[in-house]
Parts: structure tokens; sequence; C-alpha cells
């Protein structure tokens, strides 16, 4: 549960400015800010939940949504932390200009995008960049209610040095046992040693890092494309997506009615499909959750493979026509994609299928 303050300690409301104590770097363009009241009051929040600063930029004031990355165990203060992108205006501000001393005007805390009131259960934390920031909350918080918490913590990011909060989790998960660490990177840092995953997020690798994830509440954030590839993988895995949770780097929501609904395709065991294999003068009829390699060998052609798991990109074959719904796991490339190629193994048809085979 939340900490509820004291009888005669305040409670913060958004009528008083904030003032920033400390300023922390922590990765390339990202530093963490973390406010108090002047009058000692404390907050009340959810961990996962945002605030709206409002930023005195040359100009005129901006007013820019960031997600809390303290946990509201710790009710003194709050922290944000913040990473500015190329085209970053407020962001850019406080990164040269914020330092401590300086008062804020500040709204909230806000959102839906939090853990539940007794937050007993297993959790499965996704995230990628700055969208760490509420997985850090929502770790802390369960890491300092003085029980050992059931966290699989999986932080993308392009290179080591991004890792946000990399030290402060190492240092969580060496004092319990329930805080499993693994991170993702697309590259290695120059003259440093990487033992950890590298490329994108795929379904092998989930299975790798936590094998109970159909067991877990799955809290995602990071960009839209990320968080898209994360359902598509959940989806295609078969999991509940009744308990899937995420955050986004656009306006969070504050009420359900702003809560977004997805429109992923999922193929249905119910729904008829067709494959027309060109080259065979063959075609077959199936389900949209059949996939192209499987049909073809029940029509007794044969199509090379190796995997079966969307890797090694054995079965790469040219879609003519139609459309599939494909989850892999890194074994084509963007450019393979936009020429119009499929793995067979991990691609599903939608409606008439028309392939190179």
């Amino acid at each position: 549960m939340i900490p509820m303050p004291g009888r005669d300690t305040p409670v913060w409301n958004d009528s008083e400015l904030l003032e920033c104590v400390m300023v922390v770097p922590e990765a390339p363009n990202v530093k963490t800010f973390s406010f108090r009241p002047p009058s000692g009051a404390t907050f009340v929040y959810r961990a996962g939940q945002f605030v709206t600063l409002d930023l005195p930029v040359p100009g005129g004031n901006v007013q820019r949504t960031y997600t809390l990355s303290s946990s509201p165990v710790s009710n003194a203060y709050i922290s944000v932390t913040v990473k500015a992108q190329p085209d970053s205006q407020g962001t850019r501000w406080m990164l040269d200009e914020l330092k401590p001393g300086m008062r804020l005007k500040a709204f909230g805390p806000a959102g839906l995008f939090h853990l539940p009131p007794s937050p007993d259960g297993k959790y499965l934390f996704v995230s990628a960049g700055s969208g760490v920031t509420p997985m850090m909350s929502m770790a802390q918080t369960l890491f300092e209610r003085g029980e050992d918490p059931d966290i699989c913590f999986i932080q993308c990011a392009h290179r080591p040095v991004d890792l946000i909060f990399r030290q402060k989790l190492e240092y969580m998960a060496s004092r319990v046992t329930g805080l499993q660490l693994h991170f993702v990177v697309k590259q290695s840092d120059p003259y440093e040693v990487w033992t950890g995953y590298r490329g994108q997020l795929n379904q092998l690798m989930l299975g790798l890092m936590c094998n109970d994830y159909l067991d877990r509440d799955v809290f995602c954030c990071g960009p839209e494309g990320f968080m898209d590839a994360v359902r598509e993988i959940l989806n295609a895995l078969g999991y509940d997506m009744d308990r899937y949770h995420q955050e986004s780097f656009q306006a969070p929501a504050e009420t359900k009615a702003e809560l977004t609904e997805f429109d992923d395709v999922v193929p249905q065991e119910d729904t008829q499909a067709q494959i027309v294999f060109a080259n065979s003068g063959v075609s077959a009829w199936c389900t949209e959750t059949d996939t192209v390699l499987a049909v073809a060998k029940d029509a007794g052609l044969n199509i090379p493979s190796g995997c079966t798991f969307g890797v090694c990109g054995t079965c790469k074959v040219k879609k003519l026509a139609g459309d599939v719904h494909m989850v892999h796991s890194g074994g084509i490339s963007e450019d393979d994609v936009e020429a119009g190629y499929i793995l067979a193994c991990c691609s599903n048809p939608i409606g008439t299928l028309e392939v190179e085979v």
C-alpha cells in the first residue's frame, strides 16, 4: 500500500511551487531532477504516475509531462528522469538550465499507468530508452516494501551507456532474490566488454529471460514502435492481453476514456485463409493461425527451413500478393521486408496470400 502522511503532515498539491533540490546525470542527455515543496509537505501518488512541469523556456513557458521515477514509499520528494531528443525544447532547457534552488510550477500527480493498490503479484517490466522511468518507480516501490518482489525486468537501449538506472537496478537486484535483470542493446560501446543480449527484443529472448511470462502482469513503456513490437510478440505467444498495460511517450492517459484502444492484428483460429503457391500451381485452404511453412509442407511442397523460430532466415520467400502477419526473431532485414519477402515459418496468411514457391 502507498504510505499516507500523518495527521499533522500536509500533503502537497499543485498550488505550491516545487523546489529543485538535486540533479543527477544518468546517461548521455539524461538527468534525474529531484523536487521538494518548501513547506515540507509530502507526496501521495502511485508508482508509474506522472507530473506536468511548467518550464520557463525562452520565448514563453511550455508545459511538459514526465513520469515520476521515484518511489511513493519515500514520499518526502519526487524525481523525474528526463531525456532530451534532438528537437527537445522543454527537456533541453531542464538539462541545460535547471539547477538546485530553482522553483517550478507543477501539476499532478496523475495517470492510470501504475501498480495496483496491493501489488503482490508477479510482474514483467519491459522498457526501452527513457521508458524505463515508470518501471524504475514500480521496481523501487516493490523493493522498498520490505518483501522479496517477483519481477522480471527487461530494459532495452541502443548501447550499454544508454541503460538508465543500470547501477541502481543492479544494486537492488543484489539485495533481493526476486528481481531478475535482463539488458538488451543493439550494439556494444567501443573498447568495452558486453556479455548481455544484443539485437532487438524477440520471442526467443523473452522465453530465455522469462519463461513464465504467461503467469505475469506485463507493464511496458517505450517508443510507440517498440511497444507495438512487444504486443505482437505477446499476441503471437498466446498471452492474455487483458493483463497487459502500457504507457506512451505521448500524452499519458488521465481517465479510462483516454486509454488507448489497440488495433492489433491477431490471427484467428476460426478465420479461413488461402495460400497460392504460384510457381507450383498449387493452392491450399487453411486458417489464419497456420504458418506458410506448415501449409506448404502439408501440400507436399518443400520450403527450406532451419530454426522455425524466425531466427535463421532459411525459409525466406517472396510474397507476390496479399497480407501476412509476421512476428520474427531477427531473421529478416527491414530492406527484405520492404522488398516483399517474408519468413515462411513465422508468417500467418490474412485472407488470400500468393507466394513465389
